[in-house]
């Protein structure tokens, strides 16, 4: 991707370098990663997203489970309950835009600065995902 449109993937590695300066825990990201890709259908990413969330120290079966997560909250703290959430209504943003209720919650969670940093992140691997499944972009065995 990146020798198709240099500068594009230059800006955007740059807004997620910004992102990972922000103090989130690099699982948390994974997390929202792996999300967007489940709902925009990006083999691709889900590929490394799910690869580096794993080699991070993640437990593969939470990740089995990620996209059925509403079944199995008790595999996922209220932190990372208030991220999916968050991440599940800025992939479907067009349909209702991000509910009162879940950006409160996220905001008490993790106060104005870093809700800013998660809800940029899911936006990013949002603009990632498109560029994966635009461009035909398929994992490589």
């Amino acid at each position: 991707m990146h020798n198709i449109f240099p500068d594009l993937y230059k800006h955007l590695t740059q807004i997620d370098q910004q992102i990972k300066a922000a103090g989130i825990p690099p699982l948390y990201l994974e997390l929202i990663k792996i999300r967007t890709s489940q709902i925009n259908g990006c083999a691709y990413c889900l590929d490394k997203h799910i690869s580096d969330a794993i080699k991070l120290g993640e437990e593969p079966r939470k990740i089995y489970v990620l996209s059925a997560w509403h079944e199995a909250v008790n595999w996922f703290s209220a932190e990372e309950q208030a991220i999916i959430r968050l991440t599940e209504e800025i992939a479907h943003i067009g349909e209702h835009g991000i509910s009162d209720d879940v950006y409160d919650n996220a905001l008490q969670l993790f106060g104005e600065e870093k809700l800013a940093f998660l809800i940029s992140a899911a936006i990013s691997m949002n603009a990632w995902n498109r560029l994966g499944v635009g461009l035909n972009l398929h994992p490589v065995k």
